[in-house]
């Protein structure tokens, strides 16, 4: 892989504390594979509590002058970061596909998806300004001043390792916070390829740091310490509890992106060649491992039969393969447990009466490869009906009128993502407003965008990432009183 990139100095096998490329002082190392063949690619070093507390440091040292700099002047220094990404998409694309997974083209799509983040909150940070307010009496005032939060941690998933942390990270540079990024352990090397263009941009030391390693021992010190005055997760539910209950201690800001069960409801109106062509790219990018992925697809009666159809003929085409292979559009799922689950699923569907309506061919013998398929007649009773399957498993449950469909895709105690599909305003009105998620869909597969707020209900989490509620996570309001003024 090293050989293929323009820039070899963007695969570091070091972590990156305080403007230093470090191995930490345990010297202990965790291996990374690729998930396509299992194959070692590198090592990283596995970081402790001090080499924490090390990062913690040198972002606070960073705070003071990071936060004075005008917010015309961190705006430049993220434009040039946005720059460097661009230029250097297919090296950061090819690092993420060999330690990732995800095929080359879809892994290029997501680094140019998060450099719009980088440009975004460069300039939102421009825009973030407070306000003032109408005072009591005639000599007083009232002005709402913005200030940044400060150290803030960004701990982020392994299923898009580039876009997490530019979603986490620009908009609290922009705010005038460094951060702490604790990436995947599955996926560190585009988090240090990104630290790497950060540190050509010019930002000063301190003010982006990278830990790498096992989670325990570095989450422990980063939600004990009460100079971390901000943490974002994004991850499971479970994690995301224990990380709440951890920084509750030190009351710290949190914004938690955590589990869904996305339903995607296709009426009897829809059009169908469009439901079809969204539900395509809700449920089967990333091999279906994302967290806002279609994982329960509702389709009305009258339609299920000529809706299934197409989707199996779509299904059918797609070529699973290593990411780096020409043609692959399902790549390796992250490991093995992953691609047992969804093994697990589909037995247990096919146990309960659901049937296997459509295959992807799959001639790869790894056993981290799992063909996409539709499943039909699927059932509330199956385990794919309320957990999260996440990998490339379509199951179609059916449903007979409107307040059916919306009762079956609240039925879950998630609400991240909900997709549907009609011609109908009316409908389209009372089916959103009746939807419990934080973010709905009508008539298509796509909603994650830089200038979209972007989080979750219920136990999908709290918090918003993108667009203006994006830069708000790293801000605190301050209220300033003038009295007596004469006037």
């Amino acid at each position: 892989m090293i050989a293929g990139l323009k820039d070899p100095g963007l695969f570091r096998e070091a972590a990156f504390i305080g403007g230093e490329w470090v191995q930490g002082g345990s010297g202990a190392t965790l291996a990374v594979d690729d998930p396509a063949t299992g194959t070692v690619i590198g090592t990283v070093p596995d970081l402790d509590m001090d080499d924490t507390e090390a990062a913690i440091t040198a972002a606070q040292g960073a705070f003071g002058p990071w936060r004075a700099r005008t917010a015309g002047d961190r705006s430049a220094m993220l434009e040039r970061w946005h720059a460097l990404v661009l230029e250097n998409v297919g090296d950061l694309a090819r690092i993420m596909t060999a330690e990732q997974g995800k095929p080359l083209a879809e892994a290029e799509g997501e680094i140019r998806y998060a450099a719009t983040f980088i440009k975004w909150f460069a300039e939102e940070g421009r825009r973030a300004s407070g306000h003032d307010v109408l005072g009591p009496e005639a000599n007083r005032r009232v002005l709402v001043m913005k200030e940044p939060v400060g150290v803030s941690v960004a701990i982020t998933p392994w299923n898009f390792p580039a876009a997490m942390i530019t979603r986490k990270c620009a908009p609290a540079l922009a705010a005038g916070c460094p951060v702490i990024v604790k990436p995947s352990e599955l996926t560190p090397y585009t988090a240090l390829a990104l630290a790497r263009l950060a540190e050509m941009a010019g930002f000063p030391k301190g003010t982006i740091n990278v830990l790498t390693g096992r989670p325990a021992a570095i989450g422990g010190a980063l939600t004990a310490s009460p100079t971390v005055r901000k943490l974002s997760f994004t991850g499971s539910t479970r994690v995301g509890s224990l990380l709440l209950r951890q920084c509750a201690d030190t009351v710290k800001r949190t914004s938690m992106e955590l589990g869904g069960n996305a339903p995607l409801i296709v009426f009897d109106d829809a059009d169908i060649d469009v439901a079809v062509a969204s539900t395509m790219i809700s449920k089967f990018r990333n091999s279906g491992q994302t967290c806002v992925c279609a994982n329960r697809i509702l389709v009305q009666d009258s339609v299920y039969d000529a809706f299934a159809e197409k989707l199996a003929k779509a299904v059918s085409a797609l070529r699973v393969g290593p990411g780096d292979q020409p043609g692959t559009t399902i790549g390796p799922l992250i490991n093995a447990a992953a691609a047992e689950k969804v093994k697990a699923h589909i037995d247990d569907a096919l146990s309960k009466g659901a049937a296997l309506f459509a295959s992807g061919a799959n001639d790869m013998t790894f056993d981290r490869f799992a063909a996409p398929v539709v499943l039909t007649d699927a059932a509330p009773s199956m385990l794919l009906a309320s957990e999260e399957t996440f990998g490339p498993v379509a199951p179609l449950f059916r449903f007979t009128h409107e307040e059916q469909a919306i009762e079956m895709a609240n039925a879950t105690e998630y609400g991240l993502a909900s997709y549907f599909y009609t011609e109908n305003l009316h409908r389209a009105f009372r089916v959103a407003e009746r939807l419990e998620a934080g973010m709905v869909a009508l008539n298509t597969g796509s909603i994650a965008m830089e200038m979209a707020p972007f989080g979750g209900v219920k136990m999908s989490g709290l918090g918003r990432e993108g667009g203006r509620a994006g830069i708000e996570e790293y801000l605190e309001s301050k209220a300033f009183h003038i009295a007596g003024l004469k006037l």
